[in-house]
């Protein structure tokens, strides 16, 4: 079994809406079931380094956008916290998720300012139907790092999001899925090939309570700040920090940043 933990950046928001931004990303982290307890480990290892350096607490939560932009939405112990260190957590952290040889990150890019999405509700399909796509196709190619089990399905857990949207949107994909079909000519096929190997309905995560969620966190938000850095970013480099994430980017889905349109 190969879990997907699954956070968003941006909003799925048209300017009409008040959106401020043009972007609407999601980040999966994949692992399979055997390699779980494994991870799992090596992020309380890096949790266990964290607070004999800079005193955090290993039950506080690593939220990536607060850490640079709401500082006063974080824990105390990474609110008295310097910009620049909680900038150097960030990094520190990126650089652990690339030593993880047991996952796989598959990204999503929706941009609202292409005109193919007219509402919010198409964002957020649009964005979601892409990542359920890629995560099954990439478990029936056997991409994954992991077992290659003939058998294997895929279990979704989103951090909290709007979970009723997200089954509606699995379960109709697993009885129709049209698929429009790209060929070597340049033409295109249509075919419907529903879902098969996700199962159940994603399990809403809170990210507090999941280090895993919390990597999925770092992951949208070093994806989001490579396309739409802020100024400090920017200033400080951070907007190329997801290319510390290069050795666990799902290339077997896109070769680079995975847009939806």
């Amino acid at each position: 079994m190969y879990l997907m933990y699954v956070d968003e950046s941006g909003d799925c928001g048209m300017p009409a809406d008040g959106s401020q931004t043009p972007l609407f990303c999601l980040s999966g982290v994949v692992v399979h079931e055997l390699c779980w307890r494994e991870v799992l480990s090596e992020l309380i290892d890096f949790r266990r380094w964290l607070w004999g350096k800079y005193n955090v607490f290993q039950d506080d939560e690593i939220h990536a956008g607060d850490m640079i932009s709401k500082p006063t939405n974080l824990p105390p112990s990474l609110r008295v916290l310097n910009k620049h260190t909680r900038l150097a957590i960030v990094r520190h952290f990126a650089d652990t998720i690339a030593k993880l040889q047991n996952i796989s990150i598959i990204n999503v890019v929706v941009d609202k300012r292409n005109g193919h999405a007219k509402t919010k509700d198409e964002v957020f399909r649009w964005a979601w139907y892409s990542l359920f796509q890629r995560f099954e196709n990439t478990i029936r190619q056997k991409n994954f790092p992991g077992s290659k089990n003939n058998d294997d399905r895929g279990l979704i857990f989103p951090d909290n999001t709007d979970g009723q949207k997200l089954r509606q949107f699995l379960n109709k994909m697993q009885v129709t899925n049209p698929l429009k079909i790209k060929q070597q000519s340049g033409s295109f096929i249509h075919i419907d090939e529903p879902i098969k190997l996700i199962v159940e309905n994603p399990v809403m995560r809170d990210s507090r309570e999941s280090y895993i969620v919390q990597v999925a966190d770092c992951a949208v938000f070093l994806l989001k700040q490579s396309i739409e850095p802020s100024a400090y970013m920017k200033k400080h480099g951070g907007n190329a920090y997801l290319t510390r994430l290069d050795p666990v980017l799902c290339k077997h889905a896109s070769k680079k940043i995975q847009r939806a349109w």
